[in-house]
């Protein structure tokens, strides 16, 4: 039975009807209707999204790949609607759509004071809309056009406090690493077309073998495949949108923007859109080795060398952001690695933990009034037992503890890594091995100052600090002056409870079926000799003695060894870490500096491009166009002017003579031609 077009369509449409009603008459619909609006419309998309997956994976509907409507056929090229719905996009659907439902229930609670809520629904709900186009996609049109709508909405979310100016850096920042990227993704769009003739996936797929035996001449003794330098531009895209080195530097600063977003574009959304994307386009990465081993090497420096930047960052969603950087990494070297299945599984078991965690975080900030600093924290687990209890499950489920979510995805990427053949994997492999030890390093860091150890937020009460707040205000820290901190209400603590319970379960219920059941069907395709997943499944017997068998893995005591030396170092002995910082300050002040890539960006490249911009200004524009050209004609024309004036006496007898000067000259002229 052939899937129902019309619910595709509603299940797309609904997220960006609500934003509609909620963006253009919020201010008469109100808070109540606005809010109840975009998630009735998010969860009817949620629940039907959850039907069509059902419907899919039982076999009593197929496959479907059409075009819903006809934008324009320009040379035979059709620009077109459409929608492809397979395992891979059912799985983005639920995942994007029940994140979203939680973040705008999230939000209720988060945002209730803000006077920009209605506007924020709608940009949240419009969010949702951009992400479900992108992920259902059928051709490169419709791909790039859902692609630019989440970085367009995620330049409103980022920037949301329009009047905080580290908010508005923050958005431009993200907005322009993301051009930069986003070249590159249209670059390798354009060669598909010149290549193939053809938007549609699926005659670029039928393409991609001949297209491996086709070369372009980059320079005159420089030829290239053309796949594989099709495959890297689309990738510089991903790299842009899913945050890979050296375009990661947008990420960590969009935390300037409300928590929801946070949760909403670095857990299951914007983010993942590359991750979704090379893995969409597996039939022609397959045909390119030297694009897979450059998504590898990216991918694994990505994955270990963020996780340290988590270790030193004092601010609670930063150092979330930084674990959001450093798991992209493992997805990406996933990619590299040709397990492109183990890329997505860790993607929906990462939405929901990391999605539990941000909103933590989020949970934490409210209680303790707006306070992000982690140093000013400390013994909140009694006094928010909800949010404690979630974010462990959620710290637990991202160190990869055998039987939770992330212990199946992301051991199974380590393994596949390991398995690789390709170039770079073994770099890869040391690179997420080691990561294993960060990871529950800043992990487990970022829950003993926040929740356990002496609370120090009676010493920031005792003192007075000033605090500054999420919304952008400089403001005296109202629960610090007068009041402790406390759990926060409902609305915050059902949607972390509503992910808790996946990031508990969802690895251990979906491994078997979706990594070696052949869940995924013909919607992800892999070479046989680059099949690492089949080469992993003949150690796989079940779930269970799988998260047994976990202790002869290495990963499992590097997990353990960084919990129990952040334990030590920030429970047992905090005085340690100052001594350690004090040994390690080069090291230190790199890891601070964010590996000087914001430098790099700052003095060289943006310093550079102003510098660049005043010579064409002064040099070019001033000197030349405005003083050469302009004004230096109309100079020389009144100059020549000047002196031909001097002629025009008035006088008759000059007249005269100036007559029988030029008869003079005609004379001689003539008889000198004669």
């Amino acid at each position: 039975m052939s899937m129902n077009p019309s619910v595709l369509l509603t299940i797309a449409l609904l997220p960006l009807a609500a934003a509609l009603v909620a963006g253009l008459f919020g201010k008469w619909i109100g808070r109540t209707v606005a809010h109840v609006i975009t998630i009735a419309a998010v969860g009817t998309a949620f629940v039907l999204s959850a039907q069509v997956a059902w419907q899919l994976i039982s076999g009593e509907v197929d496959v479907f790949n059409g075009t819903v409507y006809t934008w324009l056929v320009s040379d035979g090229v059709r620009m077109e609607v459409g929608f492809l719905i397979d395992e891979l996009s059912v799985l983005m659907m639920c995942v994007v759509t029940f994140v979203s439902f939680c973040v705008h229930v999230y939000t209720i609670g988060y945002m209730h004071e803000d006077p920009g809520y209605q506007r924020f629904f709608a940009y949240i709900s419009l969010f949702t809309f951009a992400m479900l186009m992108l992920v259902m996609s059928n051709n490169f049109m419709q791909l790039f056009f859902g692609w630019e709508a989440v970085g367009v909405v995620s330049y409103l979310l980022i920037g949301f406090w329009y009047t905080k100016p580290s908010a508005i850096f923050a958005n431009l920042k993200a907005f322009l690493v993301n051009r930069v990227g986003d070249f590159g993704f249209m670059l390798g769009i354009a060669a598909v077309v010149y290549y193939t003739g053809s938007l549609d996936y699926r005659e670029a797929f039928a393409a991609a073998p001949q297209l491996a035996q086709t070369s372009y001449a980059l320079t005159s003794s420089f030829e290239v495949s053309a796949i594989t330098l099709i495959c890297i531009c689309l990738f510089i895209g991903a790299m842009g949108k899913s945050a890979q080195v050296p375009l990661h530097v947008w990420l960590p600063d969009s935390m300037e923007g409300p928590t929801p977003i946070s949760a909403l574009i670095h857990a299951a959304t914007m983010v993942t859109a590359g991750i979704f994307m090379v893995a969409r386009f597996s039939p022609l990465f397959e045909q390119s080795e030297a694009a897979l081993s450059f998504v590898l090497v990216v991918g694994s420096t990505t994955a270990l060398f963020m996780g340290f930047l988590g270790i030193v960052n004092n601010d609670i969603k930063r150092v979330v952001a930084y674990s959001t950087l450093s798991q992209l990494g493992y997805m990406t070297v996933a990619l590299g690695a040709s397990a492109y299945g183990a890329a997505i599984f860790h993607l929906m078991t990462h939405a929901f933990f990391k999605a539990l965690l941000f909103l933590a975080a989020g949970s934490v900030i409210i209680g303790m009034h707006h306070e992000q600093d982690m140093r000013k924290m400390g013994g909140l687990g009694k006094l928010m037992p909800i949010t404690a209890a979630t974010c462990w499950i959620g710290a637990l489920a991202l160190i990869g503890t055998p039987f939770l979510s992330g212990f199946y995805s992301k051991d199974f990427i380590i393994e596949a890594a390991h398995e690789s053949t390709r170039w770079g994997a073994t770099y890869a492999y040391r690179c997420v091995l080691l990561g294993v030890f960060v990871t529950a390093f800043y992990t487990f860091r970022m829950v003993f100052m926040t929740f356990h150890g002496a609370p120090r937020w009676q010493e920031k009460a005792a003192h007075g600090d000033h605090g500054h707040d999420d919304h952008g205000h400089d403001s005296h820290d109202h629960g610090h002056g007068g009041g402790t901190p406390h759990e926060s209400p409902w609305v915050v603590t059902l949607p972390l409870v509503l992910l808790a319970i996946p990031s508990l379960a969802i690895g251990y219920l979906t491994v078997q079926p979706v990594l070696f059941g052949g869940y995924f069907g013909d919607a992800i395709q892999v070479l046989e000799a680059n099949d690492v997943l089949k080469e992993l499944a003949g150690h796989f017997h079940d779930p269970a003695s799988f998260a047994l068998a976990a202790v002869a893995h290495p990963s499992l005591w590097l997990a353990l060894a960084g919990v129990v030396t952040a334990w030590y170092l920030y429970l047992k002995n905090p005085a340690m870490t100052d001594r350690l910082a004090a040994f390690f300050v080069p090291l230190q002040r790199v890891l601070d500096n964010k590996y000087y890539f914001d430098w790099f960006n700052e003095n060289v490249l943006a310093a550079g491009g102003r510098a660049m911009g005043r010579i064409f200004w002064k040099a070019g524009d001033q000197a030349l166009i405005d003083g050469a050209l302009v004004n230096g004609s109309a100079n020389f024309v009144g100059a020549l002017a000047g002196v031909i004036r001097r002629v025009q006496t008035g006088y008759l007898y000059s007249y005269a003579f100036w007559m029988m000067t030029g008869l003079a000259s005609l004379l001689v002229w003539f008889l000198l031609l004669s």
